[in-house]
Parts: structure tokens; sequence; C-alpha cells
């Protein structure tokens, strides 16, 4: 102990003495401070003290606490704090610290102006038991967090609380007020964080706060971060910086809790010097007592807390643990392990389909939260697990009834990014769309419209009432829709092959046109604006005007080699004579082989011989187009819009349309290969154009 410690409770002892046995109940650490109700500084305006700019202000480390605390007058009963003046102290039964002063159970060594080797040993257990037992009598109730909780209403009450007794550790004031906010509405929030901002309790709380910092439990350090954050303290407060600093230095003392804790406090947190060294600390951590951990959702907080940057080495770390602890998965640990991986950006194809499992057999009750961050979740990871996202779209058909049409559209929204389309959750949704047109809004309609054109899905009774009821809707929007949303409905109507002439009219204004031309989309817009002329061309509709202002060329769709499907063209048909590859077409279409055959599609016909003898009327001509995976919807042959159309307008420019899918191809050997485009090519049937809608075929 230093010799101003030990001076200053030798001069307390000889002080006690003097005062009148009534006055002895003031306590050690009521004259170090840590209980002290109110302190007024002079010449100092404690005001937004410590809300002020982290960077702005340069302070030292709290090192010597008790440092110059107070004077004492010689020969006076009373004494004098330098510079500080006080009221009335509250009486506690003992130092609230875990850092302890020493001192064994018969003496206790101060310093009397004389070297550490000279210390002056003065028995101490005798002369202070009745001042003890004076003590024990008037032992107040423990302040905790629970207590204050339940005993105020509101967080100025717990204000309130600390500034008639401040008690240590301030921790539990702060802890308090978040449990008592957290129960609030956003409304109510707002108005008590305005409160609590505005309480002249409010500065002397963090005041204190900043002091014990150093000295208090961990987890109790780590808790009041935590509902600082949620209270809405300014991220750039000194309160709020010096905790990080805090916990930064004494991040070892961290056990299982604290982890928890300190991952869900950095997760709320934006980042900033401070956070992003303790998220590296933490990481260090983490990697050092990853296979210490025992409770799962402790594990998951960790996992979700250490970024989408964090080392490889340590994520793969992470993803074993979790792999060893699959037994242990609650139904809730398996919903949360789609969010973890999408947080940490580490795609765990093993763990996501165990955790697919769990949520499929337990899929009834979930909750359309936790439903949204699963598909969001494998949206982010690119996951595409068609059993799961059956199993959520019949569980939301089987309680359509419960679900608000918004939460079945956000579902179906995502469902269409993986390109799966939910057959009777869509028939049901369109149903109810017809039968209650009044929950379409603007942004609802452009979604619903994108959703069904995007997935090819049309009804064979509903269709057509379907189509009206949506152009009726957008019509109504026109005055105040943009010239961009405008065109993209307008484009989802064409790919459905139905043309609202009220939005056709007004998208093909020139102001409207030319807006689209010069906005920061614009190659995304010509696309779009040369697919309406295409189908005003085209299809058979009541609309007979192009656009009138010339669109830039747009560029020409990448061509893929098929060097699979060519050698066996080459081998079935006799040579390459007989075909012709990369073929490019009107309205920037192309098909990658074109062939020639006769009216009754039983012979190929050389392209010389088409040229020079036979006419258009006798030859078929037919157009093979290689398809990849993500031209159809997952895990089916249906086409998405755009493949539909194009087949649709191929039609009409006079081609048979074959579809060749790639990923199958490639797998047959050659002679399965060549039976298989063999069977398509001169099969007896010609395919139908007339009585099936080709939105549906294939």
């Amino acid at each position: 102990m230093n010799n101003k410690t030990g001076c200053f409770l030798w001069n307390l002892r000889q002080f006690s003495t003097l005062v009148p046995a009534s006055r002895r109940t003031v306590r050690l650490v009521d004259l170090l401070g840590f209980c002290r109700p109110k302190i007024v500084h002079p010449n100092r305006n404690p005001r937004n003290l410590f809300l002020n700019d982290f960077d702005n202000r340069v302070h030292s480390s709290i090192r010597y606490l008790f440092q110059n605390a107070l004077t004492f007058k010689s020969g006076d009963e009373g004494f004098q704090t330098n510079g500080i003046s006080t009221v009335t102290v509250p009486t506690v039964d003992r130092l609230l610290c875990p850092r302890r002063l020493s001192f064994d159970s018969k003496h206790f060594f101060v310093s009397v102006g004389t070297p550490d080797d000279g210390v002056k040993k003065i028995n101490f257990h005798h002369e202070v038991s009745n001042e003890d037992v004076l003590i024990n009598e008037a032992k107040p109730t423990p302040i905790t967090y629970r207590r204050l909780s339940q005993e105020c209403n509101s967080v100025s009450d717990v204000l309130d609380a600390f500034s008639k007794a401040p008690a240590f550790p301030s921790s539990n004031y702060f802890t308090a007020m978040w449990k008592i906010a957290k129960s609030m509405s956003e409304d109510q929030k707002h108005f008590e964080k305005q409160l609590m901002f505005n309480h002249p309790s409010f500065n002397q709380l963090c005041e204190q706060m900043i002091r014990e910092a150093k000295i208090m439990h961990c987890d109790c350090l780590l808790f009041s971060l935590q509902a600082m954050v949620k209270l809405g303290i300014p991220q750039n407060t000194l309160l709020v910086q010096t905790l990080l600093r805090v916990v930064q230095e004494r991040i070892n003392e961290c056990d299982e809790k604290c982890l928890s804790v300190l991952s869900a406090v950095l997760e709320a947190m934006e980042p900033c010097k401070n956070v992003d060294v303790l998220r590296a600390g933490l990481r260090m951590l983490v990697d050092q007592q990853v296979w210490k951990i025992e409770h799962v959702f402790t594990l998951q907080t960790v996992m979700k807390c250490i970024g989408k940057d964090a080392p490889i080495a340590l994520k793969k770390k992470l993803e074993m643990k979790a792999l060893r602890e699959l037994d242990r998965f609650s139904i809730l640990n398996s919903q949360r392990m789609f969010e973890v991986l999408a947080a940490m950006n580490h795609r765990s194809i093993v763990l996501l389909n165990e955790c697919s499992k769990m949520v499929i057999d337990n899929i009834h009750g979930c909750p359309f939260k936790i439903l949204l961050s699963i598909l969001q979740s494998c949206k982010d990871l690119r996951y595409r697990n068609l059993d799961l996202f059956k199993g959520i779209a019949d569980y939301v058909a089987t309680t359509f009834d419960i679900w608000k049409l918004k939460q079945v559209l956000l579902l179906l929204i995502l469902f269409e990014t993986f390109g799966f389309r939910p057959i009777g959750l869509m028939d049901l949704f369109m149903k109810k769309v017809v039968d209650e047109p009044r929950f379409l809004n603007m942004k609802s309609t452009i979604a619903i419209l994108h959703v069904y054109s995007s997935l090819n899905h049309f009804h064979k009774c509903q269709n057509k009432e379907f189509l009206d009821i949506m152009a009726g809707a957008l019509t109504g929007y026109l005055h105040q829709i943009s010239s961009e949303n405008l065109l993209y409905a307008v484009c989802s109507f064409c790919l459905m092959n139905h043309f609202p002439l009220a939005a056709i009219n007004q998208l093909l204004q020139k102001d409207i046109i030319s807006e689209l031309l010069t906005s920061d989309h614009v190659e995304r817009n010509v696309h779009k604006l040369h697919l309406l002329d295409t189908c005003l061309e085209l299809d058979d509709t009541p609309y007979h005007r192009s656009i009138d202002i010339s669109l830039p060329q747009v560029l020409s769709a990448p061509v893929h080699p098929n060097t699979k499907v060519e050698e066996v063209l080459s081998s079935l048909l006799g040579g390459e004579g007989y075909f012709s590859k990369n073929v490019q077409l009107p309205h920037n279409y192309y098909i990658d082989f074109e062939i020639r055959m006769d009216a009754n599609r039983s012979q190929v016909l050389p392209f010389s011989d088409v040229d020079g003898v036979l006419s258009a009327t006798d030859t078929q001509r037919v157009g093979v187009l290689c398809v990849r995976r993500s031209s159809y919807c997952l895990d089916s042959t249906h086409p998405r819009g755009l493949l539909a159309m194009k087949m649709r307008h191929l039609n009409v420019m006079g081609f048979h349309v074959i579809l060749v899918n790639t990923w199958e191809i490639e797998k047959l050997e050659m002679k399965d290969a060549v039976m298989f485009l063999k069977t398509k090519i001169y099969s007896t049937e010609a395919l139908p154009t007339a009585e099936v809608n080709l939105q549906s075929t294939y």
C-alpha cells in the first residue's frame, strides 16, 4: 500500500476517536466516494459533460481514484474537502468492490510517514467490534437491478433512486433502466430517452460509471455497456468509448457468459476504432476458447459477431464446433443457424442441410419473422434447398387464412429470387387478389407483376380476370408512378402476353421515353424498351403503334459455345451442311442452331437445296435452343418469363422450337445423346402451338 493511502487510513482512524459515536457510522466507502449522492464541483459546469464527442476530449486513464480526495484540518471536529462540497452520506455495510483492499483478520497495515520497510502494525480487531455491531444493525437492503426494475416504473424513477442513495455498482442502474425501457412501446422509449438525458442525476451516474469501470466485475461492465447501447446513448460519447477501452484491457477476464454479452454488444454497434480493435480481440479469444464453449446459444452469438471478414480458419473451426453440437440443437437453434451463417458469410452445406431437415420437421407454428429470415439467409448464402422451399410454401398454403397478404407477398418475392414456383401458394394468392383487389397499392402491384411474370405463372380459370384486375390497379396509380416503375410494370405485362392500353399510352409519350433514355439506368431501360417494341410488333395486341423515338442498339447476347450439341447434330444429320449455328434473327433474337426440314418434319434438308429449290411454304424451320438451368423454374422444366416470351415470338416468326438442356446433354454418352436429339427432331407429333399456351409448355 502506498504512503498516501496508508497516511489517509491512519488519519481516518485518529479522526474517529474525536468524532461522537453517532457520527462514526460514516464508512470508509462513503469517504472514498463510491456511495455519495451528490458532488458539486465549483467552477465547473457538468451539463452534457459525458456526452461530448470522444475524439475531441483528452482524458487520462483513471489510476488513482482517491488521490487528493480529502484534506484534513488539525484541531477541528470537522474536515474539509479539497474543492468539493459534500452533503450527508448514507450508511452502507461494506465495500462492494471486486478488488478489495487486502488485510488480514487481525491486523491492518498503515503507513505513518515512514518508509515501506518501517510499516507500523496496529491492532484493529477488538477496537472496532462495537462499531461493527452498530453498522450491522443498520445494514440496508442491497440494491440490485432486479429490485430497481421491480420498484421503479420508469427510467426517471431509477435515476431518482440513484440520486437519493447512489450505490456500487452503477451497472445496476443502467441494467434496470434498460429492463424497464424494453417493455415499452417505441414512442414511450423515445420519450423516456429524452427524460433520461435531461435528468439532473444522469451525468452524475455517468461519472460514477467511469470511475467504477476498472474495478467492477467484467460481467457487470459488459451488461452496462449493452444497456447503454440499447438505451440509445450515442456511441461516440466519452462514457461509451471509455467502457470500450476498459473492456479491451480486461478482455481476458471474459468467461462464456461474458463472451455472449460482448458478442451481442459488438453486433449492435457501428464500426469505429475501438469497436474494431475489440472485435479483433474477440476473434483471438474465441479462437483460443472455441472448444470450451458449452452452450449452443453462446456459440451462435459468437459466430454471428465475428463478421464476414474473419479468417477462414476461424470460420472453419466454428463450423466444426457447431457440427459437433448438432445433437444438442434445439428447434430455435436450427432456425437461427441460417441467419448466423449468413452473418459470417460462411456457406456450410452440411450445417444448412441438417438444419433444413429440422426446420421442415417442425415447420408448423413457425413465426413469419423466422420464415422470412431463413429465406433471406438462403438468398445471401446462395443456398437452394427444394425440400425446404416446398416445406415453407406448403405450410403457408395450408395456413393461408392466418397470414396477411403482405406477408405472403414478401415470401413470394424471395421465392422468385431462387426461381422457385410454389404453384399452390401462387394460385391461392391470385384468387385472394381477385377477391380482395383493395389490398393492391402501387408498390405491391409492381411486385406482384414482377413475381408472376418472372416465374411465368398463370391459372387456367382465373388468369384473364387476374390480369385485368392488375391492369386496373396499375391504371389507378398512373398519376403518381415513376417512369421506371411504369416501364417495369408494362414489361411484366408483356411477358405475360397482356397489354393494358392506358399504361402503354402513357409510357410511349415522348417526354417519358426521353426521361428513361437519360436516367442513371440507361442500358437497362433501353433493353426493356426494345422488349416492349418487339411485343407490340409480334404479339396479337390491340395496340398497333410502335415507339416513335429511335432507340439505341443493345448489345447482342453473349454466345456460349455448345460443342457437345454441335458434335451430336453433325453425327446425327450427316455433317455441318445440314444445320447452321449462332443464327442472328430480327428483334435481337438469336438461336443456337437452325435446321431446315420438310413440312412434315420427316426429313432434314441441306441449306443449299432449301435456298435454291423449295419455297418457304414447303419447309419447316426448326430452332434448337441450348437452355441453362437458370432459364427454368427451380428443379423443373417450366420456362421462366423471358424464355417463354422468346419461344412465343419464335413461333410467330415461323420456327418450331426445340429445347436442349445443356446440363443433361453433357452427362450423356455420344450414342445416347444422338438418340435423344433424334427423338426431339424427328418426333412424329407436331408440338402444339395453338391449343396450348406456350407460357406453360415444356
